[in-house]
């Protein structure tokens, strides 16, 4: 078995309902090597949103390559760390953009073991995006999962994101999605509120149900659930996308105008 596939045989075992795996996301070297060195981190994960800005782009005009060098740098993060044998990485690939498959095989080269694939079709250049048929984002996942066995890393995860929600979708059009991308070899399906339709711990707990537990959702929102909520609900993923960026963007801020303001005085 090699290393890379290992290393994704540990991604997918930590993905157990009522026991979720908790991702604090990271957007650099400095962040994943800080969050890979925490003893109680099991894996790592990308936020999309956070390696755009740190390019400053807003995260729909992230363009594939500006998203590989982002990975690549967190990478070389968890590889600086001494963990990269240990933590496996996953990357946020958003749709997983133009031909998935090399997409694919792209981050595997830089040492990513499962990704975020959207089911949503976004142009980078305008940064407008749209729904896909639900058969043609199943397909893809198909497609990025045949890349990864090609690659060596068959066991390779994919957490499958539906926008359904933000396109006037409703629960049960979440889960009619949600089970043909689990079909389609998926791990999980990530689904969070958007928009106005902010998902309830009742709802969290219908969709894991009828997903037998392979649900992903986000630890903050509009009205956050609490971790303990939504573990006793029986998810199995809870990630923070960019929440800890934009805390530490917002100290650093904030620090930085306090020392401007004693030189000042």
């Amino acid at each position: 078995m090699s290393r890379l596939n290992a290393l994704a045989k540990t991604l997918k075992s930590l993905h157990v309902p009522g026991t979720p795996l908790l991702l604090t996301n990271v957007h650099d070297a400095p962040t994943a090597a800080a969050v890979a060195a925490n003893a109680s981190t099991k894996a790592l994960a990308t936020a999309s949103w956070s390696i755009a800005a740190t390019q400053g782009l807003p995260d729909s005009q992230l363009t594939l390559s500006a998203n590989l060098e982002g990975i690549r740098n967190v990478a070389r993060g968890l590889k600086n760390s001494g963990l990269a044998d240990a933590i496996p990485l996953s990357a946020d690939l958003q749709d997983g953009y133009d031909d998935i498959g090399e997409t694919i095989k792209s981050a595997i080269q830089l040492g990513v073991v499962g990704a975020n694939i959207e089911d949503l079709k976004t142009d980078t250049s305008t940064g407008r995006e749209e729904l896909r048929p639900v058969e043609e984002a199943a397909e893809r996942i198909r497609t990025a999962l045949k890349a990864a066995e090609e690659s060596g890393v068959p066991d390779f995860v994919i957490n499958a994101r539906t926008d359904v929600l933000g396109y006037g979708g409703i629960i049960e059009d979440v889960i009619e999605r949600g089970k043909k991308y689990l079909d389609a070899g998926a791990t999980t399906v990530f689904v969070w509120g958007v928009g106005k339709h902010v998902i309830t711990i009742g709802e969290v707990k219908r969709m894991a149900e009828a997903f037998e537990g392979r649900l992903a959702v986000q630890g903050t929102g509009p009205t956050p659930l609490g971790l303990a909520a939504l573990k006793e609900a029986g998810v199995a993923r809870i990630s923070y996308g960019p929440w800890f960026a934009r805390r530490s963007w917002k100290a650093f801020g904030e620090d930085a105008a306090e020392t401007l303001a004693t030189f000042d005085k």
